[in-house]
Parts: C-alpha cells; structure tokens; sequence
C-alpha cells in the first residue's frame, strides 16, 4: 500500500530550525529565579533531531520554551 512506504519529501519545503550549535541561549527568568540574564545564559553544545538542546557547563537536554525568545538585536552597540 501507498501510505506505508511513504518516504520523507527533502523537498517538502524549510524545516523549522529555532537552534543552532554555539549559539548563546539565555533560560527564563521563571526558570531560574533570582539569577541576573549573565547567569542565565549558556552556549548551545549540541542539537538534537527532535529540536532539544544540549549546553556547555549545564547538565541535561533542554526545549526552546525553558529559553527567552531570541532578539538577533540585542548585543549591537547603540
């Protein structure tokens, strides 16, 4: 039958990508309460297929909603 063999399409169009390896990263305020935004923020190791992420000196995978959207705007000189 068609729909059993079914191979992923390349194609299909882009892939949502909200992470990339050595990217910085910085945890919600609610997460780690009491921490200013230098003590949230982490270097993203590695990325994972199902879009979790792994840090440098921090324990365990992680998703994109324990993290602050990212502003691409934030670190340029005014």
């Amino acid at each position: 039958m068609g729909i059993f063999n079914r191979r992923k399409n390349e194609s299909a169009g882009p892939v949502y990508v909200w992470a990339r390896p050595e990217m910085m990263v910085t945890f919600r305020a609610e997460i780690m309460p009491g921490r200013g935004r230098e003590e949230r923020t982490f270097r993203i190791k590695d990325v994972k297929p199902n879009g979790r992420v792994v840090l440098y000196d921090f324990p365990d995978e992680h998703r994109e909603g324990e993290f602050e959207k990212i502003n691409f705007l934030r670190d340029l000189a005014k």
